[in-house]
């Protein structure tokens, strides 16, 4: 029997729910350190003289936004001596994640990074635990939203928590930028001073998150939390965790010799930017490789609760490959984490493109940062009507070919240089589309996910998601060398076109499992 939906007052009263209220500014709170480590920090680094590669290598900074799903059992899990006690399970990890964050970008604030090389590698070391800290803010407030109200009130709730995650975004982008430039760093004379004090007031900013999570109440417990896990189950997992990333970084970073010797060799015959790409990404996969390998030795070793271990993370993966079978299972999972490939790469190296076409600071916080956003959400409307009106499929297969043909608009601004109008009809026609693929492509994540395993599954997707495309992303600025800005964007609308492919292949996989 249907139900006769609410009329449109009754809908907008529900925005008024303190539930909701919240979200949008948690939601604010999510949207504040992503910008400061891409967009804002790559305008800083530049104007301070740092070179192209070294910038967009710093965008490896967010990959734990990429890897958030590995340590997301841990947060939802795992308490907190003392705070979980006064605040609760999921307060108690929001508050730590928003001081992580905050002593994050004040630690940024006080490095600058062009004292010394070391300066610049502390600068790097903030960057990565600012990247982690929001990470796991991520993965808090999506619990904390789910379990704050009924079911029924998820859109609402989802759409208040976008519309502040944007607000943050333009905050810590052109807010960011707007602040810089007041404060006397320009590209032509860099002032570390109004760098360090516009990211100190971003940090401030942040006490927005605090005071929510301060004075929210705890949600209602998932009433299928597991409680039947000691506190030594859960300090040997969180031991495991560590060593696998202690193991990751160590070889990450003890092979950096190796690595720079190889690249000079190899230089010679495949040229620098393609030898530094296939040897980083080598150096990148060994070092997986090597925490994977420490995860199962130390399982071996009985160090880890196997049954917590296969609750936790084999039996969302087994549940999904057993749904869609291995061969469609893959398809989706390259579909996955190949579909925002064009705009991520692409977008890595954005602001430093404007700022080679000498757009000032104020001019991208105004175009980029602020209309840009403004159109984003202009398509996220648009894409979510679409996908109502037409299905999932066809509109994500859209949102590919947009997503990837538009890239050519930076190739004409890359040969038309410094163009205002041009700038405004570039960065329409790019976030426009990149709001209808992100609201076609959120349905199309939420249909793989089964009910059972939502929250860690869509960790898993959302990870995948950003991976691969962030880590070619950290190239930019080598491939930019090499090739030059017309041809790179040629290269992003190029990786675009399997994508589109990939959409056909999977929309038939979808039919056959309706």
């Amino acid at each position: 029997m249907n139900q006769e939906k609410p009329g449109w007052s009754e809908q907008l009263k529900l925005f008024l729910k303190p539930s909701v209220v919240r979200m949008l500014f948690l939601g604010f709170s999510a949207g504040m350190p992503l910008l400061l480590i891409f967009s804002s920090l790559s305008l800083w680094l530049r104007e301070a003289g740092i070179d192209r590669s070294a910038v967009t290598f710093f965008s490896w900074a967010a990959l734990g936004y990429s890897f958030k799903f590995v340590w997301s059992p841990l947060v939802d899990r795992l308490p907190l001596p003392i705070l979980t006690k006064l605040l609760g399970r999921r307060r108690s990890w929001l508050l730590l994640s928003q001081v992580m964050i905050v002593s994050s970008i004040v630690w940024m604030a006080l490095t600058d990074p062009t004292k010394s090389d070391f300066s610049l590698q502390v600068m790097a070391v903030a960057a990565v635990l600012l990247g982690f800290s929001g990470a796991t803010q991520d993965i808090v407030i999506d619990a904390f939203r789910i379990e704050s109200d009924v079911p029924e009130m998820q859109a609402t709730m989802s759409a208040t928590y976008i519309a502040g995650y944007r607000i943050g975004m333009i905050v810590s982008g052109a807010g960011a930028l707007f602040l810089a430039s007041l404060l006397g760093s320009t590209k032509d004379i860099y002032n570390y001073g109004a760098w360090k004090w516009t990211y100190i007031i971003m940090a401030m900013t942040m006490l927005v998150g605090i005071l929510t999570t301060i004075f929210s109440p705890e949600p209602k417990a998932n009433a299928k939390f597991n409680t039947n896990y000691s506190t030594t189950d859960y300090s040997r997992f969180l031991a495991l965790f560590f060593c696998s990333v202690s193991t990751f970084v160590g070889m990450f970073f003890l092979s950096a010799d190796i690595v720079s010797t190889s690249k000079n060799f190899f230089a010679f015959y495949l040229g620098s930017g393609l030898s530094a790409f296939i040897i980083e990404g080598l150096r990148f996969f060994i070092a997986v490789l090597g925490a994977i390998s420490m995860a199962i030795l130390l399982q071996k070793l009985k160090l880890v609760n196997r049954q917590m271990l296969e609750e936790t993370y084999i039996g969302p993966v087994k549940d999904f490959f057993q749904r869609y079978g291995l061969s469609a299972a893959l398809l989706l999972l390259s579909l996955v984490g190949l579909y925002r490939i064009s705009d991520i790469v692409l977008g890595v190296i954005s602001n430093v493109f404007y700022q080679d076409l000498d757009f000032t600071k104020t001019q991208i916080a105004s175009v980029v940062k602020t209309y840009g956003v403004i159109m984003t959400l202009v398509g996220g409307f648009l894409g979510g009507i679409l996908t109502n009106r037409y299905g999932v499929m066809r509109i994500l297969f859209l949102g590919a070919f947009l997503s990837a043909i538009t890239n050519l608009l930076f190739m004409a601004l890359a040969y038309m240089g410094y163009n205002l109008p041009m700038l405004y009809v570039v960065i329409s026609a790019d976030n426009l589309a990149a709001g209808l693929a992100s609201a076609a492509f959120v349905a199309f994540l939420s249909s793989l996910v089964n009910i059972q395993f939502t929250a860690t599954q869509y960790a898993i997707f959302s990870s995948l998601m950003t991976l691969l495309p962030k880590v070619l992303g950290g190239y930019s600025g080598s491939m930019v060398d090499t090739i030059g800005y017309p041809m790179f964007f040629l290269f992003t609308t190029l990786i675009g076109v399997p994508v589109m492919f990939l959409v056909y292949l999977a929309a038939k996989v979808m039919k056959l499992n309706k």
